[in-house]
């Protein structure tokens, strides 16, 4: 079987693509911040739940404004990435670090579909539940995947991320 790499610039190295995804997280975490501070909303509701013995119960909810802020955030954070990866394979921290997103089987930019299985995939579960642990996943998927550097996220949607031409 042909190597689906052949032909295509090099596969990105972890440090440009960490790079490009903070500057990425930055420009679209100000804004939603920002509309935060207006509105005054708090994401999460947390209540303490005290017995009698010495500890604490907390139970963390959304609270109604916080479920909107939510929602606000997955489509902020899904639309910036699915609309710059269908454009050109490149958001703008990708483009500030010279890299591309490519389909694996043929070097060319995803299509609006691909891209938005990438988007999901990548945000969903660090904003709806996993904030900590999903981050981490992904960055244990890039480092120990061997030959492609995939993510899961790329896994999912059959892409790398490439130097740019």
């Amino acid at each position: 079987m042909p190597d689906p790499l052949a032909g295509m610039p090099p596969l990105a190295d972890f440090g440009k693509r960490l790079a490009a995804r903070v500057i990425d997280v930055v420009i679209v975490a100000v804004p939603l911040f920002l509309i935060q501070l207006a509105f005054g909303t708090n994401r999460y509701m947390v209540e303490t739940d005290r017995g009698e013995d010495v500890s604490e119960v907390f139970t963390k909810s959304y609270s109604g404004s916080g479920l909107i802020m939510t929602l606000i955030s997955i489509v902020a954070y899904l639309g910036y990435d699915w609309w710059f990866t269908k454009k050109d394979g490149r958001t703008v921290g990708k483009r500030a670090m010279g890299l591309r997103v490519a389909m694996l089987n043929d070097g060319t930019v995803p299509n609006s579909a691909t891209s938005l299985t990438r988007a999901a995939v990548l945000w969903l579960p660090t904003l709806i539940c996993c904030f900590c642990l999903w981050p981490i996943a992904l960055i244990i998927s890039i480092l120990v995947d061997k030959p492609y550097k995939q993510g899961l996220h790329d896994k999912a949607a059959k892409t790398v991320v490439v130097q740019s031409a």
